[in-house]
Order: C-alpha cells, then structure tokens, then sequence
C-alpha cells in the first residue's frame, strides 16, 4: 500500500516534471532582450531608420523585442508597445514577427547569409549547453517509458531504472539552468550578442535589456519535480526487491 501510494506520488511529480521539460525544450522563450536601434529588414541584414537621421532618433519610436530557444530565435518591433516581459506574451506580439533556425541555441548566430565576423569566445562553453539538452530530454522520456511499462506489473528493475533516468533527466536539467545563468550574468556580451550584424550601425551606448524568459521557468520549476520522482521510484524499486527476497 505504501509502494503504491509512493508510486502514484512519484508518478504525478514526474509526469508533471517532464511535461515541464519538454516545454521548455519546445519553446523559444529561453532568453528575452530588447534593443532601440532601430528596424533590422528581413533577409538583407540591413537597418532602416524609417526616415530618421540616425539609429538613434529611429530607437525613439521602435523597439525591436527577441525571443530565442532551442529551436528559433525571434524578432519583432512594438512600435508603441510597453518594455515589458508582458511584450513578449503570445497574445500581446506585435506583427509581423520574423524567426530563423537556431539549432545549435545558444551558438552565436548571425541574422544574415553570412556568419559575423565577430566570434563569441563563448561559443565551445555553450555548445555544451545543446548536447545536455538533448541527453536532458531523451533521459526523461527512457526514465518514462519504462515507468509507464513497469509500473502495471511492479517491476522493480524498471522502477529503479527509470528513476535513474529521472535522476539523470533532473541532474542534466539542473546543470542546464545553472550553465544558462552563468552565461547570462557573466560569459556572454549582450551588446554584441543581441546586436550581431547590426553592430556597425548602431551606437555604442544603444541599451539591450535582457530576461529569462518563460522555457527557463519551466526548466526550473521541473527540476526538483523530476529529482524527487525520480529519487522515489528508485526507492520503490529497492523496497520491492528486498521485499522479494
């Protein structure tokens, strides 16, 4: 009775866990910045003042807001829109919005055919960032499958098994977070990060306020979600098997 009651506890935190991971892997909402130099074309990489003198009479009256993850990096201009989080909701994005691929997130990557010439020194340290996301996010989904098949027929090699998955999924996750606020408050130069190709034309002291988005909430508040489902269905697993013995 007591297994199941655990099972069942460990059940809900994990399934509630991994559903917050996959979020957070499926959403572009990572990292949250915006910039006032101006409007940055689509597809030729250059800046439009819309009739202003300089990037910075044309900062007066546009904001361009980027949203990125793993899968998409994102822009749009919210002429008149709020500098806020809020901006940045589903419901509340001003349109058109431009997007481009951006796999290997958070590589430096340049809005243009060509690659910026300015390379981020930081690229090798978050490279590392994509290939635990990806383990992050497999290890879930093995830790769950194989809970999904053990726990009808109170297999404890399963139980202890896809909790190690969990503990694994949760561990890489935390490690994940924790490189990603590492970047953000001390590796990564958002003035050329966010800026990129339009360095040139823009003004030293253009302002590029950056947040953690809504995927890092998510990726946080599964964490602890996953460690202890994880931690229980291991615990579980060893009960059962000792009280097989």
């Amino acid at each position: 009775m007591k297994a199941g009651a655990a099972s069942l506890a460990a059940g809900i935190l994990g399934g509630t866990g991994v559903l917050l991971f996959l979020i957070a892997f499926g959403t572009d909402y990572w990292l949250l910045a915006t910039d006032t130099c101006g409007v940055f074309e689509h597809g030729n990489s250059t800046l439009s003042t819309g009739g202003a003198g300089t990037p910075t009479e044309a900062g007066k009256e546009m904001l361009t807001f980027h949203h990125e993850g793993f899968f998409w990096r994102c822009w749009f201009f919210g002429k008149g829109h709020p500098e806020s989080i809020w901006t940045f909701w589903y419901t509340s994005q001003a349109h058109p919005k431009f997007c481009m691929h951006g796999y290997l997130f958070p590589m430096p990557i340049a809005v243009g055919p060509f690659p910026h010439p300015s390379y981020d020194t930081t690229a090798v340290y978050r490279g590392f960032w994509t290939a635990f996301i990806l383990l992050a996010v497999a290890a879930g989904l093995v830790g769950g499958f194989l809970l999904v098949c053990g726990v009808p027929f109170s297999s404890p090699h399963s139980y202890k098994v896809g909790g190690g998955f969990l503990l694994l999924s949760g561990g890489l996750f935390l490690l994940l977070v924790f490189l990603f606020v590492m970047w953000k408050e001390f590796a990564a130069d958002f003035q050329k990060y966010i800026l990129l190709e339009r360095s040139e034309r823009c003004l030293d002291d253009v302002p590029v306020r950056v947040y953690y988005g809504w995927s890092f909430m998510f990726a946080a508040a599964g964490v602890p979600l996953v460690l202890l489902s994880g931690l229980l269905f291991f615990l579980v697993g060893r009960d059962i098997m000792d009280s097989l013995q």
